[in-house]
């Protein structure tokens, strides 16, 4: 303690040798000038880290605010779902046949609870004094193994997944109406394409139409040689209904 400066805080890191004897590090004075007071010094610098940490984190929630999607409908099921980036690892591994389907048992809670329950037991298996990566072999290789694992997984579900399509169901529309008694509306019911695209052509197990900026050639085209899951031959009327039809999904699409 010296007058005026405070108290000091200094680390006493006195520990066993091998032969069981007390080992007192140097006394702090030994390091002149690599000390300082806990108050204000070493606080203050502290306190002013974590400010601008703070404001940076502050100034990108403003700059790059949370992206927004369309409002959630739950009879879509034509919606591909993404979890959050730190999931995508668990979200591609129940992609894969044997943890999915009739095994999604495993993938959901058994693969996951062996990983997260050996990282909380980590610290009463692996109990040696050894700090240095290789003097411990085991854990650091299974560590590197959980961690490649991640890695890989999540790569691949990122290179895998239909951003394209993402981008369009996600997308925020407002409505856009149409008349129902239009002539090509009749042949879109009638054709039982609502079961598929909606009554409000908003989509469903089928694509939705709006933005899509179609053709009404492309739109024929589609309807007779299927697209996707779309089957061919899926447009069962005359030549003159079709044409109605891909006239007014295509007028719609480009509204």
């Amino acid at each position: 303690m010296h007058k005026g400066k405070g108290m000091k805080f200094v680390g006493d890191s006195r520990v066993q040798d091998k032969k069981g004897q007390k080992v007192y590090p140097p006394d702090y004075s030994a390091y002149p000038g690599k000390n300082e007071p806990f108050w204000p010094d070493f606080l203050l610098r502290e306190w002013m880290v974590g400010a601008v940490f703070l404001i940076g984190f502050l100034v990108l929630t403003v700059a790059h605010p949370s992206p927004l999607e369309g409002q959630a409908d739950p009879t879509n099921t034509g919606y591909i779902p993404l979890p959050d980036w730190y999931f995508l690892f668990l979200y591609q591994l129940l992609k894969y046949e044997f943890a999915s389907g009739p095994y999604n048992i495993i993938g959901a809670m058994v693969v996951p609870g062996i990983a997260f329950g050996a990282l909380l037991l980590a610290p009463f298996l692996d109990r040696g004094p050894e700090r240095r990566a290789y003097k411990r072999p085991l854990p650091v290789l299974f560590m590197l193994l959980a961690l490649s694992a991640m890695v890989y997984l999540t790569w691949e579900s990122v290179a895998n997944h239909d951003w394209a399509a993402a981008e369009r169901q996600g997308k925020i529309t407002s409505d856009t109406a149409f008349d129902k008694s239009d002539p090509g509306y009749e042949v879109y019911a009638k054709q039982s394409c609502i079961g598929c695209h909606g009554d409000q052509l908003q989509g469903g197990a089928g694509v939705a139409f709006d933005g899509l900026k179609l053709t009404p050639e492309q739109v024929a085209k589609v309807a007779k040689e299927g697209y996707k899951t779309m089957q061919p031959g899926a447009f069962k009327g005359s030549d003159e209904e079709l044409k109605k039809l891909a006239n007014f999904i295509a007028e719609y699409s480009n509204k």
